[in-house]
């Protein structure tokens, strides 16, 4: 059996409070891109019961005037992907366009889109559980050239 110098020990017990320290600190005031040695936010908060939920899709206008729910599999997105660009698409609605893009790829003989929109859907809870009121949002309109 070997047993640690001096030195040996210092090495690994510094090791230790520095990795020690950075969990600490990344677990006060890192963000989820700091996971795995800060918290993913999702899993390590609440929400008051009472509180609204917020539910995103996107929504389209065909040419021939009838508004659709465009579903993940329609888009091939993921509506987390949609909810993760949010602000991008607020500054810039033209990013809709590769939405309508990717619904005319997947979908070639379904009527083309003139307009995506981001819709929100605040959906009021009471003691957690919805009360059936919900409100609509359209938080971006892009008509589609």
């Amino acid at each position: 059996m070997t047993t640690l110098t001096p030195v040996g020990k210092r090495i690994r017990i510094g090791a230790t409070l520095l990795g020690l320290l950075l969990l600490i600190v990344t677990t006060l005031f890192g963000t989820d891109d700091d996971f795995p040695a800060a918290p993913f936010r999702m899993y390590s908060t609440t929400d008051k019961l009472d509180a609204p939920v917020r539910s995103l899709r996107l929504e389209g206008v065909t040419v021939e005037g009838e508004r659709i729910v465009l579903r993940d599999s329609d888009t091939g997105l993921r509506r987390a992907e949609i909810e993760g660009q949010q602000a991008r698409i607020k500054a810039d609605p033209a990013l809709l366009d590769a939405v309508a893009e990717a619904y005319h790829a997947r979908n070639p003989s379904e009527p083309r889109l003139r307009e995506v929109d981001v819709v929100v859907r605040l959906i009021q809870l009471r003691d957690g559980r919805p009360t059936g009121e919900q409100q609509d949002t359209t938080t971006v309109r892009r008509e589609i050239p």
